[in-house]
């Protein structure tokens, strides 16, 4: 359990929060009145009081709100709690989306002190059901659901659909049957057949919004341009030869030009990377080669889920 120590709240993007000691979170937005608030992930920043104090021991001086945080809560180290933690305060219900986040350029505190601990401290959540926080408040961590819930992200590779040249039809086929097996799909980007940036967006998503599971789709052939699967090497921490071998196996059966797939399937921290081909009838063929059996896997990575000695379809 922790205690709320300030609520902050800036008006004007690019300007500081202010601790007004009191909010309304309104269900889907964030703080009422925040800049920052809106339909997306980053919905309320959080950070701890105590990891704000051993900063301010430094020198640093900070006040509420100077790293862009809504809520200082003493007692609870959310940085050690997993995307998905559900955290009540009151008849408010908050649901993390994301740890950490990327530095583009220096604050202000980093040029003062060298340091901020914002980027690897800070935790951000989408409010799921609205109310009123306070300083005083006491905040707890709901107690877990009794079923994992899965995200996924769909990541599109493709020149000309990037360019606006064509439509891309894969990505939404892919993310569409996540839907319909009980995916929460969190992302769905497209970009260019750029290593660089498909190893930049693996790395923020794994590493920041912790999917389950992200399902890559084109770029996995002999053409130049075709870099999905050293892209996805080179931000691995384990191979997961088993999926990609079934998908092959399976695209066999179909057509013998599945043996042109370079496609990978690997493993960086808890997150499962498999990348399919660029169309969608042969993104559906792979999917079926893995969907009835990848979840058992995935609760693996999450140290949760039994022995592989029970049989699965």
């Amino acid at each position: 359990m922790g205690k709320v120590l300030a609520v902050c709240k800036s008006e004007k993007k690019g300007t500081q929060k202010i601790n007004i000691e009191s909010g309304f979170f309104k269900e889907g937005f964030g703080l009422e009145g925040d800049a920052h608030g809106g339909d997306w992930h980053r919905q309320v920043s959080l950070i701890s009081g105590d990891k704000i104090r051993a900063f301010n021991e430094k020198g640093a001086g900070v006040l509420p709100g100077a790293f862009g945080e809504n809520i200082i809560v003493e007692g609870i180290d959310f940085r050690e709690l997993p995307v998905g933690t559900r955290l009540t305060c009151g008849e408010v219900i908050l649901e993390m989306t994301q740890i950490g986040k990327e530095c583009h350029t220096h604050c202000q505190i980093y040029q003062k002190v060298g340091d901020c601990i914002m980027p690897r401290e800070g935790v951000f959540a989408r409010v799921l059901h609205s109310g009123t926080i306070a300083v005083g408040d006491e905040m707890e961590i709901a107690a877990g659901l009794e079923k994992m819930s899965l995200r996924a992200a769909v990541i599109t590779l493709s020149d000309k659909g990037a360019a606006g040249e064509r439509e891309d039809k894969s990505g939404p086929a892919i993310a569409g049957r996540l839907k319909e097996a009980g995916y929460e799909v969190i992302e769905e980007i497209l970009i260019p057949d750029e290593e660089a940036l498909l190893k930049k967006e693996l790395i923020r998503l794994c590493d920041q919004r912790f999917p389950h599971l992200i399902l890559t789709t084109g770029g996995t052939g002999f053409a130049p341009r075709d870099i999905t699967p050293e892209a996805t090497l080179a931000v691995a921490d384990k191979e997961a030869q088993g999926v990609a071998e079934a998908i092959r196996y399976a695209s066999m059966q179909i057509t013998r030009k599945a043996m042109l797939s370079r496609g990978r399937a690997v493993i960086r921290k808890k997150t499962l990377i498999v990348n399919l081909p660029g169309s969608p009838k042969a993104c559906m063929e792979s999917m079926d080669a893995f969907m009835n059996t990848i979840e058992h896997g995935l609760e693996l990575l999450q140290g949760i889920g039994g022995e592989c000695g029970s049989p699965v379809n």
